[in-house]
């Protein structure tokens, strides 16, 4: 009786599996801690007040803060008075990056945010609601004697959240109100060496526009994008692991077609979880370091969508599988209940996303969460994708529960059986204990590291060594869900050596009352693995 390979192998050989790819899950961790950098930068940029005083601003040059081309700026809003300068004149300029600089497309994107200093003035406070109105324009440039070209103009709304910490009176002015960090801009590649913004803040009294928003003294920046280092890291490891679990997954399809059955539900499974784990794994990033593809982002969010999507519903049909009592198997729509959460969540997130990242395709200074209908519909999709992953967490433990409680059960059994047929079968039900084990601690090793690489500084320091903790978070879990699906798709493949095949049953110590009933329970009924076909015999009586 043929089964799994995992069935089938020595102990020995199964340890030194194990063995292997706990070396390689070890590399994976050191490869983010030891040679990558940081996986992103953080970059403060301080605005410069230039002066535009020509009468149609929207056509006017752009106007670079620094360098032999400078604008004609002032340090204080305070000198626009006696320079009968208006506010409509003022032009705040960021120049990315910063002097001496240059970007690169292997910084992947750029996520930028805004912080206003807001001076309070008892004339000129924040309103309830406030929302101030930036006319925004971005530029890029390749060679810094070239003109620059325009690549976004939008009007840029966005809802002022502030707090002034002490009393309002005539001694605190010119204190400075607390103000949350507003959404600015986020660019899905870095295809251009430098890039200019010019944001107006324009008054319209009439129209009540940018009218009690207080005295914004300075605009301030913070540019997040990811590091060169890491990016080149990860370029690699995707290089690495695309043809070897490509590979791994052709070998298993092709073991499965050998079969004289037709394959199974489980087996299709572990096989198109082997094809999201490619989808994930093909390097396209290669080709963001020669074109200009700001889609790249959400083209990642599909992509890791789809895998989880695929994980999720193969840990369901795992159990489910392997569940006496369940009567529809080898059929998809037997998990509706299962499966349906997992469907409704993704595309909860996948509209999400798309209401997101997809719009910043067209404009770059679009966020989802700066307007009240957006802040409650994104807040929607995010609480319905949370109660379907949550009602599908409760379905999967109730699930583990009862295999592992139906597994014990049939160990009642196995004392009928002779020792050697007895020691097999406890093998058997051990190694599948020990794999649903393993999943639960891959799970729980991706919550874990994401906490620790939220809540610690970002690297660790032994002795001489310094440890990039958010580094190795990504290189490790990626590893990780590689090789656990490496493994499931060695580990469950069908295995050409059968139990017992050099034995004959004298030797076995199997009665032939014994290896008739055996006979019965298993081999009436194809199946993946030996555990398949046992629990499968409970669940048709």
């Amino acid at each position: 009786m043929a089964g799994a390979i995992i069935e089938n192998m020595s102990t020995r050989k199964l340890c030194v599996v194990g063995g292997i790819l706990l070396a390689f899950q070890v590399v994976a961790f050191l490869v983010g801690g030891l040679i990558a950098p940081g996986p992103t930068t953080a970059v403060s940029y301080m605005s410069v007040k230039c002066v535009d005083v020509r009468k149609n601003h929207h056509k006017a040059k752009w106007l670079m803060p620094w360098g032999p081309n400078h604008c004609d700026k002032i340090r204080h809003i305070e000198e626009a008075i006696p320079r009968e300068i208006e506010a409509n004149d003022i032009v705040f300029s960021v120049h990315i990056p910063l002097p001496n600089m240059e970007m690169s497309p292997w910084f992947q994107f750029m996520l930028f945010l805004l912080q206003l200093d807001i001076a309070f003035k008892l004339n000129n406070q924040i309103r309830e609601n406030a929302e101030v109105s930036m006319d925004v324009s971005l530029a890029y440039r390749d060679d810094t004697l070239a003109e620059w070209t325009e690549m976004a103009h939008e009007r840029v709304p966005r809802k002022l959240k502030c707090t002034f910490p002490s009393p309002k009176t005539p001694e605190h002015e010119g204190r400075y109100y607390e103000c949350d960090v507003l959404p600015f801009m986020e660019i899905g590649s870095v295809a251009h060496k430098y890039y200019l913004l010019n944001i107006r803040l324009p008054v319209n009294e009439k129209k009540k526009i940018n009218v009690g928003i207080g005295e914004i003294k300075d605009i301030r920046l913070v540019g997040i994008h990811q590091n060169g280092g890491f990016t080149k890291v990860w370029f690699a490891m995707k290089t690495f692991l695309t043809p070897s679990i490509f590979v791994a997954m052709v070998w298993y399809w092709r073991r499965i077609s050998m079969m004289s059955r037709p394959p199974v539900l489980l087996e299709k499974v572990i096989f198109a979880l082997g094809i999201s784990m490619t989808f994930i794994n093909v390097p396209v990033e290669w080709f963001s370091i020669g074109f200009d593809w700001t889609w790249m982002l959400l083209f990642g969010d599909i992509r890791q969508g789809v895998f989880y999507a695929v994980l999720l519903s193969f840990w369901v049909i795992f159990c489910g599988e392997h569940m006496m009592d369940q009567h529809e198997r080898n059929h998809i729509a037997g998990y509706w209940k299962q499966v349906g959460p997992i469907a409704v969540g993704s595309f909860c997130l996948f509209v999400f996303d798309m209401c997101e990242r997809g719009v910043q395709l067209t404009n770059p200074f679009y966020s989802i969460w700066t307007t009240d209908v957006g802040t409650e519909l994104a807040m929607a999709f995010i609480i319905v994708a949370g109660i379907c992953l949550c009602l599908y967490f409760l379905f999967l433990c109730f699930m583990v529960f009862q295999v592992f409680r139906n597994i014990s059960g049939k160990q009642s059994s196995l004392p009928a059986m002779s020792r050697v047929r007895r020691l097999h079968y406890e093998g058997l039900i051990f190694r599948f204990k020990f794999l649903m084990l393993i999943t639960l601690a891959c799970a729980a090793m991706t919550v874990i590291f994401f906490i620790v690489s939220q809540v610690t500084e970002g690297h660790w320091k032994w002795g001489g060594v310094t440890v990039e903790v958010s580094s190795a978070f990504f290189t490790g879990i990626y590893g990780m869900w590689n090789l656990y699906v490496f493994a499931l798709m060695f580990l469950y493949a069908p295995s050409h050596k059968s139990y017992g095949e050099d034995q004959s049953h004298g030797d076995l110590g199997v009665h032939s009352g014994e290896e008739l009933q055996l006979t019965t329970t298993i081999t009436h009924a194809d199946g993946p693995t030996e555990i398949y076909k046992l629990t499968r015999k409970e669940a048709q009586e």
